[in-house]
């Protein structure tokens, strides 16, 4: 199961992975990361991503499964 994160706590959790602010246009943040892909997340105040959006992101964005995503999310909010 995915969780509800807010567009703030996905940046933080991106750097944990290797991820850095490339660039910001208004409510967007584009990210990179140290072997070549890219992402978007918005920052609409304190809105929760969207459930199809984060899907988009780890599976298409990030290379990842959603099971790896919500394990590796998991350990970063134990921490």
């Amino acid at each position: 199961m995915l969780p509800v994160i807010k567009g703030k706590e996905l940046i933080a959790f991106l750097k944990t992975l290797g991820f850095s602010v490339i660039r910001q246009r208004g409510s967007h943040v584009r990210m990179k990361s140290e072997d070549g892909r890219y992402t978007t997340v918005p920052l609409h105040s304190s809105d929760d991503i969207p459930k199809g959006l984060l899907r988009k992101i780890i599976r298409e964005d990030l290379e990842m499964t959603l099971k790896e995503f919500a394990e590796a999310y998991e350990q970063y909010t134990c921490k």
